[in-house]
């Protein structure tokens, strides 16, 4: 098992998944230093002045990179865990897409950013400081609906194509850091329909016993953090620790 964290970095921190893991790590891990990012500085996560650790960046612009990479410097040490919360789904003009005409490149686009771009220009950010020889734990939120095995509705085009890619980014981050780092895992983490405004649109057909709030889902994403090994890296995990089929 991977030792307990003396320093979490959560990205997207602004969101509402980002925001209950954020406190549920301060709640179990009151020492533990947090760092946040996210493009708003409105980043009050409980128990947490974040301001004093945070920095507002938009991870999908290549030049996040230097910025973040710049910031972690400044730190007193490495961070132990990093969780990369950035995503997308809708806004308040595009829906996801039923069919194969409405895709538009536009939003195609802009998904690959979101979901994409933000976790790689991540991830070079944190390669350029960490040292061999730092224990690191990596979690990206991807979807369930990225699965390619899983696929048997069709639809979201837009989304699942993105959540793919994203979780083959995953897959080479973890062979690639296997190679680098003494000690290392990499994750993609299926957090389930959570009640957050990225899901609000979607919730009338999920069950009550299907949606379940951001505490409860950051208490399960937390447990899965804590029970990985470094033989798990490169794995696509659900909520309940079970294994997607990429």
């Amino acid at each position: 098992m991977l030792e307990s964290p003396h320093s979490v970095l959560i990205a997207g921190a602004s969101g509402g998944i980002a925001q209950a893991i954020g406190a549920e790590i301060i709640r179990r891990y009151p020492q533990t230093r947090l760092l946040t990012l996210s493009r708003t500085s409105v980043d009050r996560i409980p128990g947490h002045a974040g301001e004093r650790h945070h920095l507002s960046v938009a991870l999908d612009g290549p030049e996040s990179v230097d910025a973040v990479g710049s910031f972690l410097a400044e730190q007193p040490s490495p961070p132990h865990w990093i969780i990369s919360c950035c995503g997308i789904l809708h806004d308040e003009f595009q829906r996801p897409e039923k069919s194969l005409s409405q895709c538009e490149d536009r939003w195609l686009l802009q998904s690959m950013r979101v979901n994409v771009l933000s976790h790689l220009h991540l991830a070079q950010a944190v390669d350029g400081i960490l040292p061999r020889r730092s224990p690191l734990l990596w979690a990206s939120l991807s979807a369930k609906v990225g699965s390619i095995t899983d696929n048997q509705l069709g639809g979201w085009y837009s989304y699942r194509a993105s959540k793919a890619a994203l979780n083959m980014l995953i897959k080479n981050l973890s062979i690639e850091w296997a190679r680098k780092l003494e000690e290392s895992c990499v994750v993609a983490i299926h957090p389930g329909t959570t009640d957050t405004s990225l899901s609000k649109p979607f919730q009338a057909n999920v069950p009550p016993d299907k949606l379940s709030s951001p505490a409860v889902s950051a208490n399960r994403i937390v447990n899965i953090l804590g029970q990985l090994v470094a033989s798990d890296s490169g794995k696509f995990l659900s909520w309940d620790g079970s294994e997607i089929p990429w």
